[in-house]
């Protein structure tokens, strides 16, 4: 549970490991966070840079302070640190410290094969 509603912006990757590990911190502690896709928006990979002054993600903002190269893991030690919330009896529902599977990188990379295919299968007939 969260004490304070701390505004938090995360930039994240749609398929990514680490980007879930914050997505689960967040439901974890019920908080409301503003989420910055930087693969569907290349615009929010540039303002995370700017921010954060380097290119790695997953890259957090609470309150003002930017948590770059971060996981989940990570924001929520800093957190609790920072008495931003208080502990829960329960677990993440996904890993918080971790890439992503080869399974899951394998789908990605299927669901972008699919995609691609559909695409270079588009005529335009006049």
């Amino acid at each position: 549970m969260s004490k304070t509603n701390p505004e938090i912006t995360a930039y994240l990757k749609t398929w990514c490991g680490w980007s879930e590990g914050i997505r689960a911190i967040m439901r974890k502690y019920d908080l409301a966070f503003e989420e910055k896709d930087i693969i569907k928006n290349p615009a929010f990979r540039w303002e995370m840079e700017q921010k954060s002054g380097q290119p790695m993600s997953p890259c957090v903002v609470v309150n003002g302070t930017v948590l770059p190269d971060i996981s989940g893991a990570e924001v929520e030690e800093f957190l609790l640190s920072h008495k931003l919330v208080e502990s829960v009896d329960r677990e993440a529902d996904a890993p918080t410290n971790a890439s992503c599977s080869p399974e899951i990188h394998a789908a990605q990379a299927a669901a972008e094969d699919a995609a691609a295919a559909a695409k270079a299968s588009v005529r335009f007939i006049s």
